[in-house]
């Protein structure tokens, strides 16, 4: 992995055709820095601010990370009547002020890890310099990309099954994929609901034998081979889908199916692009670290969350791994300081 990824046009040597990146003189330096605000960058925050290692927390473009787009939370310890996410969220947020992070919103849009202190930029126009990093930036899900899975974002439509599926009791659900985690999904659903479609592009699955197998002796999933999700509908909350069957083919035709959830399962983008120059990261994006630990090849950076969990990607491990983190900072900088 180069360490200096970002230099790869250094043979060009007439500087004046080339775009130059605007001189930043705005730096502020902390001891730690916290990138992300979902359950594992808050609760990283906590435990270091407990620590008095006062730091300084970037919430980025989705303040509270994925959770915000999430209703109702009733898997969390400590919500016996469960609550919304966003609420969650905030309680995590005022938790972590309470005890003095100082948290700021911005995103981080690039990172120099070459040494330390690390740089962070924030914005295009902010530099802050940290003696410890946190990488809490969570991943994204990836959509279909139709107007319907916004419209019913937390009303019918998900991209966690182990998250969700409990609200569907009985109901009849889909799930779209036709990998290994879309697999796992529908066989977790099939133990809830009444019935799971699985709406899968090709004719063929792109799952391990062993999952292909497990799907198939699933007695309430029905697999709608190659077909693909035109759009969705329902009064306020999702109640079909529309699917194309063979599209492209003379035998394209239009199919419509009776459903209550909607489960997107065609994988998770981690949010670690700025910093895949530096750090080790698996084929996907995951950020790899230490087993046991949160540590980075990168001594005194660390990262939790979604950013470099592609297993359970649930609140309660994020958060766990977030403690992990401040933790591991606050150790490392006792022994490097």
């Amino acid at each position: 992995m180069a360490l200096f990824g970002k230099m790869d046009n250094l043979g060009a040597d007439q500087p004046e055709n080339q775009d130059k990146k605007k001189e930043i003189t705005d730096v502020e330096k902390t001891r730690v820095l916290i990138i992300g605000s979902g359950p594992a960058g808050y609760t990283a925050a906590i435990y270091a601010a407990r620590a008095n290692l006062k730091p300084m927390l970037y919430e980025g473009l989705q303040p509270g990370g994925q959770l915000t787009t999430t209703t109702d939370v009733e898997n969390y310890p400590g919500y016996p009547d469960g609550i919304t996410g966003p609420d969650m969220m905030e309680d995590f947020k005022k938790q972590a002020e309470r005890f003095g992070t100082d948290i700021r919103f911005g995103m981080a849009t690039d990172a120099d890890l070459s040494e330390r202190p690390f740089k962070v930029t924030i914005d295009d126009n902010k530099i802050i310099e940290a003696d410890a990093l946190i990488i809490a930036t969570g991943a994204t899900a990836k959509y279909l990309g139709l107007e319907d899975e916004k419209k019913y974002a937390g009303s019918g439509v998900s991209a966690c099954a182990t998250c969700d599926g409990f609200f569907y009791r009985g109901k009849d659900v889909a799930v779209v994929g036709g990998g290994d985690t879309a697999c796992e999904e529908a066989i977790y659903l099939a133990g809830l609901a009444n019935k799971v479609y699985m709406i899968v592009r090709r004719d063929v699955f792109r799952a391990s034998k062993v999952m292909q197998h497990r799907v198939f002796n699933t007695p309430n999933i029905e697999i709608l081979w190659e077909h693909q999700t035109k759009g969705l509908y329902g009064d306020g909350v999702v109640e079909g889908a529309v699917l194309v069957k063979k599209k492209g083919t003379p035998e394209e035709e239009e199919v419509k199916i009776k459903i209550d959830g909607f489960f997107l399962a065609i994988g998770h983008k981690p949010n670690s692009d700025i910093f895949q120059d530096y750090l080790e990261t698996d084929q996907v994006g995951y950020i790899k670290t230490i087993p046991g630990t949160t540590k980075t090849n990168v001594p005194g950076v660390f990262a939790c969350g979604d950013v470099q969990d592609s297993v359970y990607r649930q609140a309660v491990t994020a958060a766990g791994t977030g403690c992990m983190a401040a933790i591991d900072a606050e150790r490392w900088l006792a022994e490097n300081s």
